[in-house]
């Protein structure tokens, strides 16, 4: 888990993501964010100490956060709603520390305690879901998976992913790629996805997409400009090439929408592998950044419906589930695959970035 390009990823001092003390995950948080890419975005998230031990709404949710701080990305909710106040113009006292020209904490902190006792009750909704950062970026590592696996099964997919939130990722076919030195994707494409990459190139084969959907339990219309602008204020405000990107993705997803469903990720698995799998296609089901966020009840029932459909699985129609997730004893965001007809073990295919920026490949074996 890091932001630096072409960097290892830096993490702080060592604590779980399962600490369900606020005052441990907002300094944690805080410090990840400044060794990792994002000094502003770290200044906000310690501007949020102080309003622990203050009078607002905010601060007493926060305070009395009712589970795992981290792992529910609980800060970075509250930086999602302010970067919000501020890319929406609705609270100008904001736009010195945004352009970089506050740096003192001191004063960051006084901004932001009079934003929120001023916006207490509207900054409370954005404590109601984990941050939606949909990033595309991302894609470059799956990319690499869908070569690994076009070398072993063929070109053909079915690609099918949960947690898709606005489609970023469900619009994979459409980005172009330069992973390593190997390209491939659609010439002239209007997003190019090429990571600092290192280790040996992945596999030169073809990716063939036959279908492709998602699913996500509250998806983002980008059609709907409210709804984009709360996707853009997830982003780390100090990562430019991030928020041009996704401009790019907001642009291509309103000129053709991806197919992205409302619905529970367990009850959309479980009904996609029902369906019978067209011969020649690899099945694929891929998510990233997304696991922690499920109940433990649902990964059970993804991980069942998946075993159960790899039990069917044969050379014709091959089964695959490729994870873009954090390790969670080493913060480090891993590339694995388990594919079937075979035992279905899981491979480590690499590790990435959080936000695409480096690919790390160890060939998968």
């Amino acid at each position: 888990m890091g932001d630096g390009e072409g960097q290892e990823p830096v993490t702080p001092a060592a604590i779980s993501l399962e600490t369900t003390d606020p005052r441990e995950g907002i300094a944690w948080q805080a410090e990840h964010c400044r060794r990792n890419g994002s000094p502003l975005t770290g200044r906000i998230v310690s501007a949020m100490l102080p309003l622990l031990d203050g009078p607002t709404a905010v601060g007493r949710r926060m305070a009395l956060w009712p589970g795992r701080v981290l792992e529910a990305a609980m800060p970075l909710r509250l930086a999602g709603g302010l970067h919000w106040l501020h890319l929406s113009g609705s609270e100008p006292i904001l736009a010195p520390i945004y352009r970089g020209e506050v740096t003192d904490q001191s004063a960051i902190d006084a901004i932001v305690g009079e934003v929120v006792a001023r916006r207490d009750a509207q900054l409370l909704g954005w404590f109601d879901g984990p941050p939606q950062t949909n990033e595309a970026g991302r894609s470059g590592a799956l990319m690499g998976g869908l070569l690994w696996l076009a070398d072993r099964f063929g070109p053909g997919f079915e690609l099918l992913e949960i947690g898709a939130s606005a489609g970023a990722n469900t619009m994979i076919e459409r980005y172009a790629y330069d992973l390593g030195g190997v390209r491939c994707g659609p010439a002239g494409a209007a997003v190019l996805i090429r990571p600092d990459w290192q280790g040996p190139p992945p596999p030169p084969a073809e990716v063939r997409i036959a279908a492709i959907a998602g699913c996500d339990s509250a998806p983002i219309d980008l059609a709907d400009p409210q709804a984009a602008l709360r996707l853009k204020s997830y982003v780390w405000a100090d990562m430019t090439d991030r928020l041009e990107r996704l401009d790019a993705v907001i642009r291509l997803a309103r000129a053709c929408p991806p197919w992205v469903f409302r619905a529970d990720a367990a009850d959309w698995v479980e009904h996609q592998f029902s369906r019978p799998q067209t011969a020649g296609l690899t099945r694929v089901l891929y998510h990233s950044i997304v696991w922690q966020y499920l109940p433990v009840e649902a990964r059970q029932r993804i991980t069942a419906a998946l075993e159960l459909a790899g039990s069917r699985a044969d050379a014709e129609r091959p089964l695959a589930w490729l994870t873009l997730e954090t390790n969670r004893s080493t913060f480090r965001h891993e590339l694995r695959v388990r594919t079937w007809p075979g035992d279905g073990r899981e491979v480590l295919l690499g590790e990435a970035h959080a936000h695409g920026q480096w690919v790390r490949w160890f060939a998968g074996g």
